[in-house]
């Protein structure tokens, strides 16, 4: 039982005791301690600053690097010309069976096909009528070699957030400049004002038992074809 308002206690090795008296004596001792860590640092010193920056960590081979990334994250990734865009798009698309398309606005006019519907506009996509798409295809802000992650930052061609999250398949197109080598590049070029998404594969979840779901907070098969050179 915990002692009352002037009930004696229980001190460490049994005996009784003030608890109080014990309490202000540990306290006393932790702040002891505390002061002797920190008493030589100057105010607001003494922190490591020697983390990652921008350069910090330059690849050999960004797009390499990128697709390995992409790969182990269980996306599909695809290379072409600036000028095999729009075929290879066609292509992917039917290889997967996906034949009802949805793009943002601003997605350019060739890598479109006739019958693609352009949502979103200046009003919020109905989430329903999202969800009846086979697919959507969109550009991006960027791309991250060493984590394999593509930022969406509503720009032209990315369109609204629900655009590509509610469909349950996503074919981006990444430019090769516009793959930066690490986070801290990523960081250091876009926007922080604008609604970003930051994509690292399929999305996917797991439970306590790690049994893995996909598709449960967007799409369920992620695509990315990148553009050798050019737009």
């Amino acid at each position: 039982p915990v002692p009352g308002p002037g009930q004696a206690g229980v001190s460490r090795d049994g005996s009784s005791g003030g608890t109080g008296r014990e309490a202000d004596a540990d306290r006393a001792e932790v702040l002891r301690r505390v002061r002797l860590a920190v008493g030589t640092q100057p105010p607001g010193g003494g922190v490591s600053r020697d983390y990652r920056g921008v350069g910090a960590r330059p690849a050999d081979d960004p797009v390499g690097l990128f697709v390995e990334r992409l790969t182990d994250y269980r996306a599909s990734a695809y290379r072409c010309g600036a000028d095999e865009v729009g075929a290879t798009i066609a292509g992917i698309l039917g290889e997967r069976g996906r034949t009802r398309i949805c793009v943002p606005h601003g997605l350019p006019a060739r890598w479109s096909a006739p019958g693609w519907q352009v949502v979103g506009g200046d009003a919020p996509p109905d989430p329903v009528a999202l969800d009846a798409f086979d697919g959507v295809v969109s550009g991006c802000a960027l791309a991250i070699a060493l984590t394999g992650t593509i930022v969406l930052d509503s720009g032209p061609g990315q369109g609204w957030r629900a655009v590509t999250l509610v469909p349950d398949y996503h074919l981006v197109v990444v430019r090769a400049d516009q793959i930066v080598p690490a986070v801290p590049d990523a960081v250091a070029r876009l926007d922080a004002t604008r609604p970003m998404t930051w994509i690292s594969g399929p999305s996917a979840t797991s439970d306590i038992e790690f049994d893995r779901v996909e598709g449960v907070h967007g799409p369920r098969t992620l695509d990315v074809l990148v553009v050798a050179e050019g737009r």
